[in-house]
C-alpha cells in the first residue's frame, strides 16, 4: 500500500460525502412535490405522462396496491425486454445483423436488467444489436432504478407518517424518479463522457488495418447513453463484454473517478432524503456512518490484499502487488477501490477482473454482497436493505433492556420483524440454496475454470451476485449454459422481490401506526453507540451465515497459498 494510493481512497470519499446534503435536499424536494429548478420544463411532461396513463398524482396507494403496481410494471418490462431479444434479427438498428438471443439467455437477460442486476452471461458486443440496448437494456437501466427508489421512498413515508393508510404513489415515484433525477442526470453525464472519448453513434462496427497489415473489428455503438444510467443507477451491465476495464467505456483516470462517485452518489444521498423526510438530518447521517464503516474496512482489506500480492512472487523478487487481472492504467490502488463499491453499491461494474484478484482480496466484494450490499447499496434498495438491519438492531436492542424496540417513535412489533426475517433470509436461501446444488450437479461443475477452492469461489459467487442484485462476476466460470442461466435468475427473482414486497409491508404497517413520543427509555439512534450497535449486528449476522461457506472457498485458498499450493 502506498501514501499516493490512500489520497486517491480519500478523494473519492470526501466527494462523495460534499455531494450528500445537496443531493438529498434536491430529491427531497422532488418527492415532497415541491419546485425545483427544473419544474417549470418538467411539470408539464410530468403531467403529460399522467394523463396518457391514466394516473391520478393526487391519489395515493395503500402499500399492497403500491406492491401489484410495482410488480405488475415490472412483469410488462421483462416481457417486453424478452422480446426484443428474440426477435433481434428482424428489428432495425442492427447494423452488424446480430441474430435472435438464445431463449435461455433472453430470459436471463429480461430477468437480470428489470432486478437492476445486470449479469451478463453474453458479449454484448457481440449479442446485442443498437436497438435491443438502447429500447432493452437502457431503458431498464432506468425504470429498474427508478423502481428502488420508489420503494425506499415507501419506506421512508412509512416512518414519517402516522395513522396514515397510505405510502404513496408508485406511478408518481417512479416517473419523479426517472423525470427529475436519472434523465437529467445521466444526459449531463453522458456528454461528458463523449467528451472524454466515450462512443455515441448508430454507425456499424469500424474495420481496422493494424500495424502488422491484420484486419480489426472496432465494436462502437452508442455506448455512452448506456454507461451513464449504469452507473448512476446502479446497473453495471457494460456495452462491452470487458466493461469498465474497456477503454471506450472508461478511457482515463477522470472517468474513472467520475464513474466510482456516480455509483455511490444516488445511494449516499438517499440517506440524507431519509434523515430530511423524518425531521432529523441526524438519523441520515448515523446510517450514513454505519455504511461508511463498512466500507473503509473493506477497501483497507482488499487494497492490503492487492497490495502485497502473491508471497510466490515475492519469492522471486518480483514486487508491485498484484496486477494480474488489472488494468495498468488504474493499478492496484484504483482496482481494489472500484471492486469494493461495485460491490458494496449492487452496481456490478468492473475495472478489473475479480477471478485474479488475491484470495481476501476476493473475499471482501463477496462479503458486501452478501451482507445484502447495504454499504451504500443499490439506488434506493441500499437505503431499505440497511433499514431492515436498523429494525432488527432496534429489536435486538429491545430484548436487551426489556421494552419494546421502537425507532423514530414506531414500535417495532411482531409483524414488522416477521417482515424484515423474511426479506433477511430470503439473500442466504438463494446464495447458499442454490451454491449447494450447483457444487454436486456435473453439468453445473462443468462449468468451472478452477478446481478447488476457488472453484468453489466462482460458483458461490455467482450465486452471491445474482441474488444481492448486483451483476459481477468471478470471470473463471462458464455462465452462459441452461442451468446456470435458469438458477441465476431464480436467485435474481428472490433476492430482488423477495425483499421489496416485505419492505412495502412493512412500510405500511409502519405508517398505520401513531407516533409515541420519546422517553427516558428510548434509544437514541442518532448517537455513536447505534452506529456502533447497527454495524455490529450487519457484522453479525452476515458473519453467522456466511462464515462457513467463506471459510471452504476464499480463507481456505487464502491458507493454502500461504503454505505455498496454488489452484
Amino acid at each position: 500500500m502506498t501514501i499516493n494510493g490512500w489520497i486517491q481512497i480519500l478523494i473519492f470519499c470526501a466527494i462523495v460525502v460534499a455531494l450528500v446534503k445537496p443531493l438529498g435536499w434536491y430529491m427531497a424536494r422532488v418527492f415532497e412535490g415541491e419546485r425545483t429548478l427544473l419544474s417549470p420544463v418538467l411539470i408539464p411532461v410530468e403531467r403529460g405522462l399522467y394523463a396518457i396513463a391514466g394516473v391520478d398524482e393526487r391519489r395515493e396507494q395503500h402499500w399492497l396496491t403500491y406492491a401489484v403496481a410495482l410488480l405488475f410494471f415490472n412483469a410488462a418490462g421483462f416481457l417486453l425486454l424478452f422480446l426484443l431479444q428474440r426477435l433481434q434479427g428482424l428489428l432495425p438498428l442492427n447494423p452488424m445483423g446480430l441474430g435472435a438471443v438464445a431463449p435461455d439467455s433472453s430470459f436471463n437477460t429480461a430477468v437480470s436488467f428489470v432486478t437492476n442486476t445486470n449479469w451478463q452471461g453474453y458479449g454484448g458486443e457481440s449479442t446485442m444489436g443498437y436497438l435491443v440496448q438502447m429500447a432493452g437494456l437502457t431503458v431498464q437501466n432506468f425504470v429498474s432504478a427508478a423502481t428502488g427508489i420508489a420503494v425506499a421512498m415507501a419506506l421512508i413515508r412509512g416512518f414519517s407518517r402516522a395513522s396514515a393508510r397510505v405510502v404513496g404513489n408508485f406511478w408518481v415515484d417512479l416517473v419523479r424518479g426517472t423525470l427529475y433525477i436519472l434523465l437529467p442526470i445521466s444526459l449531463v453525464y453522458a456528454l461528458f463522457l463523449v467528451f472524454q472519448g466515450v462512443p455515441q453513434t448508430l454507425s456499424a462496427y469500424v474495420d481496422a488495418t493494424t500495424l502488422e497489415g491484420g484486419k480489426q473489428t472496432i465494436a462502437v455503438g452508442p455506448v455512452a447513453s448506456q454507461l451513464a444510467i449504469k452507473m448512476l443507477g446502479t446497473n453495471g451491465g457494460g456495452f462491452f463484454n470487458a466493461n469498465s476495464a474497456h477503454p471506450f467505456e472508461n478511457p482515463n483516470a477522470i472517468t474513472n473517478l467520475v464513474q466510482m462517485v456516480s455509483i455511490f452518489a444516488i445511494g449516499a444521498a438517499l440517506t440524507n432524503v431519509f434523515g430530511r423526510m423524518v425531521g432529523n438530518q441526524r438519523q441520515g447521517w448515523a446510517i450514513l456512518a454505519a455504511m461508511g464503516i463498512l466500507f473503509i474496512a473493506g477497501v483497507a482489506v482488499a487494497y492490503w490484499a492487492e497490495a502485497a500480492g502473491n508471497p510466490a512472487f515475492a519469492a522471486l523478487g518480483i514486487d508491485g502487488g498484484n496486477m494480474e487481472g488489472k488494468e495498468v492504467r488504474f493499478g492496484v490502488a484504483l482496482s481494489a477501490l472500484f471492486a469494493v463499491i461495485t460491490t458494496a453499491a449492487s452496481c456490478g461494474a468492473v475495472n478489473a477482473m475479480h477471478d485474479s484478484f488475491m484470495p481476501l482480496g476476493g473475499m471482501i466484494p463477496l462479503i458486501n454482497m452478501q451482507l445484502g450490499e447495504v454499504i451504500i447499496g443499490g439506488v434506493g434498495a441500499g437505503l431499505y436493505g440497511m433499514l431492515l438491519f436498523v429494525i432488527l438492531a432496534i429489536f435486538i436492542a429491545g430484548l436487551m433492556v426489556g421494552r419494546t424496540p421502537e425507532y423514530l417513535g414506531k414500535k417495532i412489533e411482531a409483524r414488522e420483524v416477521k417482515m424484515t426475517m423474511l426479506a433477511i433470509l430470503s439473500l442466504p436461501l438463494a446464495m447458499l440454496g442454490f451454491s449447494a446444488m450447483a457444487v454436486v450437479l456435473p453439468t453445473a461443475l462443468a462449468s468451472l475454470a478452477n478446481q478447488g477452492p476457488h472453484g468453489f469461489s466462482e460458483v458461490l459467487y455467482a450465486y452471491t451476485s445474482g441474488a444481492a442484485n448486483n451483476g459481477s462476476a468471478f470471470a473463471g466460470l462458464s455462465a452462459n449454459t441452461l442451468w446456470y442461466n435458469l438458477t441465476i435468475s431464480l436467485a435474481m427473482l428472490m433476492g430482488r422481490f423477495l425483499i421489496i414486497v416485505p419492505v412495502l409491508a412493512i412500510a405500511g404497517s409502519l405508517a398505520a401506526k401513531k407516533t409515541v413520543p420519546a422517553s427516558v427509555g428510548t434509544l437514541p439512534t442518532d448517537s455513536g453507540l447505534f452506529v456502533g450497535l447497527l454495524t455490529g449486528v450487519v457484522l453479525i449476522v452476515g458473519g453467522l451465515t456466511f462464515l462457513p461457506a467463506l471459510a471452504l472457498g476464499p480463507i481456505v485458498e487464502q491458507l493454502a497459498m500461504l503454505a505455498g499450493q496454488t489452484f
